[in-house]
């Protein structure tokens, strides 16, 4: 999505004046390349001329046409087909070459979800005047939390929406092996496939975006934040033209990829005493609907908290200072967080909160959901 620019002052071209698109594509001699692309890859004929002498082609196929000119100014040199398996689509090559040197790369129309090793690391982020937020898709701002990202497992981000109002997204949805939103500031007015009706997300709300359920962020309001935390860190959004949200089909208990959809409401929250005493936490009962592949919590002190050490042996520990300040002790330092703060704990390294101030709200995401403490 292109963010707003000048862009928006020049005429745009009007949609209903315009039967297709082509892409220019050069040769030397035009019938090799011609045969090439109708007997081998099975593109078809639609214009050619002059008749005596031909010198440029009209081919099309899967959605695609291409404008084939002789001894034209170099024009495409890449072309992609999106194949169900592209081991067998072309009796197990992937990359052809055209007779006029067009490399043609055969690739996954629906590519398989890739789930790096995970490679733990002690991971502090401060925020501060010198943050670095970078432009993100739909115009958003995003603040990385875990720069080396676990060897690429993990990504965590601290998103904000700069200008209240209209939101530019589309209906999408995420290849993902797990991925939750949560509300820091403001609003968001969001709406899920199977869901029912748009709702607003406020400040401690959280959602679990199960694998692939179609969504879109509508609305929200000025400087309105979210931390966002999604395995693998690299992953694909794909845009679905084809959905309006909301859709007719309400279904709260719908299966996607082995979970399910989850909207925590603050307001709402039931408060039990913590794994270490001195503390209390709100279950938003992701952990449940993931089978247990991921949890999150908010966790705030309740009387005095006691500087009780843990350690764990899960594949990510996670918080985020929402408000106040606490102390991570460790062995060897001690790490004073304050609000935007955030750090990643490796299993098998013990620490301790200490320091907590009597307003502090923490927020923690592992997987898996629960741990025994070491």
């Amino acid at each position: 999505m292109i963010p707003a620019s000048n862009l928006e002052l020049q005429p745009s071209i009007n949609p209903r004046g315009v039967r297709s698109a082509q892409i220019h594509m050069s040769c030397d001699v035009l019938e090799p390349t011609l045969s090439f692309f109708m007997q081998r890859l099975g593109f078809r004929l639609d214009a050619i001329f002059p008749a005596d002498d031909p010198t440029v082609a009209m081919i099309s196929a899967y959605g695609l046409q291409i404008r084939l000119a002789r001894g034209a100014l170099a024009g495409v040199t890449t072309l992609y087909l999106l194949c169900d398996d592209p081991q067998t689509t072309a009796g197990g090559e992937t990359t052809l070459t055209a007779p006029n040197g067009v490399t043609v790369k055969l690739t996954a129309a629906d590519p398989a979800l890739l789930t790096p090793r995970t490679q733990q690391a002690l991971v502090v982020t401060r925020a501060g005047a010198d943050d670095h937020w970078g432009l993100g898709r739909a115009g958003l701002r995003y603040r990385d939390l875990i720069p080396q990202r676990h060897g690429g497992a993990f990504i965590a981000s601290h998103i904000r929406v700069l200008a209240g109002g209209p939101v530019p997204d589309y209906v999408h949805f995420h290849k993902i092996r797990f991925q939750a939103i949560f509300c820091r500031k403001g609003w968001v007015r969001v709406v899920y496939e199977d869901q029912g009706e748009p709702f607003v997300m406020e400040a401690g709300d959280c959602v679990l975006q199960p694998p692939e359920i179609r969504h879109r962020v509508l609305s929200s309001s000025a400087g309105a934040e979210v931390v966002e935390i999604g395995a693998p860190a690299e992953h694909i959004t794909m845009a679905d033209h084809a959905l309006e949200l909301p859709n007719l089909r309400v279904d709260t208990e719908r299966n996607f990829g082995g979970q399910r959809f989850v909207r925590y409401t603050a307001g709402q929250a039931t408060w039990k005493p913590w794994r270490v005493e001195g503390f209390e936490v709100a279950d938003t009962g992701i952990g449940l609907a993931t089978n247990g592949i991921a949890g999150i919590r908010v966790v705030r002190p309740d009387g005095a908290p006691l500087t009780q050490r843990q350690s764990h042996d899960t594949e990510f520990c996670f918080y985020f200072v929402l408000n106040g300040s606490v102390t991570v002790r460790l062995d060897d330092a001690a790490h004073a967080l304050a609000v935007d703060d955030s750090i990643t704990i490796p299993g098998g390294l013990a620490y301790a909160l200490a320091n907590a101030s009597p307003d502090l709200s923490l927020l923690e995401i592992t997987l898996p959901a629960n741990f025994e403490m070491a």
